[in-house]
């Protein structure tokens, strides 16, 4: 029996877009960027300002670096891949630079996550597992990023 399977670049681009949408969403809700809010949450305002523009900066970068990863580079008819044929340099430092962005956007996702979590001050790491599966999900969406970078 034949059953299909998606390329892996392609499945785990279906990983980066709900990632990215909710550090999109919660970067686009801090702006813009005041240091009232930062204050009332007990920290300054250059920490607000890091957190707010790299959740964004995280969550584009996911989805620029996946949609570098999709590039079919053996599709004779796709312009990237013509220049790929006469330069073969330009692949590699197109597959490197889709890679290295990939896993700069998951290292920031779990800096702030790991930021948020300490913010909250929890009791013991039990009650950040069973209470707070949203941002133990985004901490491990971030962290297989930031250790896998693009599939191959």
């Amino acid at each position: 029996m034949n059953k299909f399977k998606a390329p892996p670049n392609i499945a785990t681009f279906f990983l980066r877009i709900p990632l990215s949408a909710m550090f999109l969403q919660q970067g686009l809700s801090k702006l813009p960027v005041d240091g009232a809010v930062a204050e009332a949450w007990g920290l300054p305002y250059i920490v607000w300002w890091f957190v707010t523009w790299g959740e964004i900066g995280a969550a584009i970068g996911l989805m620029v670096g996946g949609v570098i990863g999709l590039i079919p580079w053996n599709h004779r008819h796709f312009f990237l891949s013509r220049i790929g044929r006469y330069y073969p340099r330009f692949r590699l430092i197109t597959e490197e630079l889709g890679d290295f962005i990939t896993r700069f956007s998951g290292i920031t996702m779990t800096c702030v996550v790991t930021g948020v979590i300490w913010l909250m001050s929890p009791a013991s790491l039990w009650d950040v597992i069973y209470k707070d599966y949203l941002h133990v999900s985004l901490y491990v969406g971030g962290l297989y990023f930031a250790l896998r970078g693009n599939v191959r």
